[in-house]
């Protein structure tokens, strides 16, 4: 299994930016994958999660509104679109996928919630200034 990610780079203030991250190799009959990111000096925090048997997606509450998280096609891919980026969302932005349900509790500021997650990309950066 492999996560490839794509997208990312570098935007000004109230840009927009996207993300795409597909599962190579995907054996499993069902997943969730999600965008994690971290900043330098902060913790892993959760950004969004999609359940991909039915597309319901989950939203920090720091990106509710301006992020949109969505499959493509039916496939093992997502896409996540940024809008009205802020300098702070700039992190590196890492996919990550597990075999269950993404879950409405989900505390996407602690960081613990990556252990869910058993497979992950290498990450992506985004800059925003």
């Amino acid at each position: 299994v492999q996560l490839v990610e794509s997208g990312g780079g570098s935007v000004q203030a109230g840009g927009s930016l996207n993300l795409t991250c597909e599962a190579a190799r995907w054996p499993y009959a069902s997943n969730a994958m999600a965008w994690f990111r971290q900043a330098p000096g902060k913790e892993r925090e959760g950004v969004a999660c999609i359940y991909l048997r039915g597309g319901t997606t989950y939203y920090a509450d720091s990106v509710k509104g301006r992020f949109t998280l969505s499959q493509v096609n039916d496939k093992n891919e997502v896409f996540l679109q940024m809008d009205n980026l802020k300098p702070e969302d700039s992190a590196m932005y890492y996919c990550a996928a597990r075999l269950a349900r993404c879950s409405p509790s989900y505390d996407y500021t602690d960081s613990s919630l990556q252990r869910l997650f058993r497979f992950w990309g290498q990450g992506t950066q985004v800059t925003v200034s």
